[in-house]
């Protein structure tokens, strides 16, 4: 089992950064792919970013990419999403993912953090 817990999530005005982290604990965090995922209100959860065990290898929506950036500490157990450039746009609960998996993916993780809202006002 892998407990992920995020925060740093919070209100801010667009244009504006935010980062969040996601600490985890439990079963080895280093051999695991991490991902970042969203939903809005009303709308299906969507893939944001994730990070390979190593780093090495790094996916980003085409929707984020260029403004948010993924990246991981596994001494501390904790995998990041640096934000910019915030759009009301991104406004949704965000959720930290991890799956068991030596390669990138956008899909089937097998552990979900319990979200943290961010808002983006314009």
């Amino acid at each position: 089992q892998v407990q992920l817990v995020e925060s740093g999530g919070g209100l801010v005005q667009a244009g504006g950064s935010l980062r969040l982290s996601c600490a985890a604990s439990g079963r080895t965090f280093s051999s695991y792919t991490m991902g970042w995922f969203r939903q809005a209100p009303g709308k299906e959860r969507e893939f944001v970013a994730a990070i390979t065990w190593s780093g090495g290898v790094i996916d980003y929506s085409d929707s984020v990419k260029g403004r948010f950036t993924i990246s991981r500490d596994n001494a501390k157990n904790t995998v990041y999403l640096q934000m910019n450039s915030l759009k009301p746009g991104d406004t949704a609960v965000y959720y930290c993912a991890a799956k068991s998996a030596v390669v990138v993916t956008r899909i089937r993780y097998d552990y979900w953090g319990q979200g943290t809202q961010v808002t983006v006002s314009s």
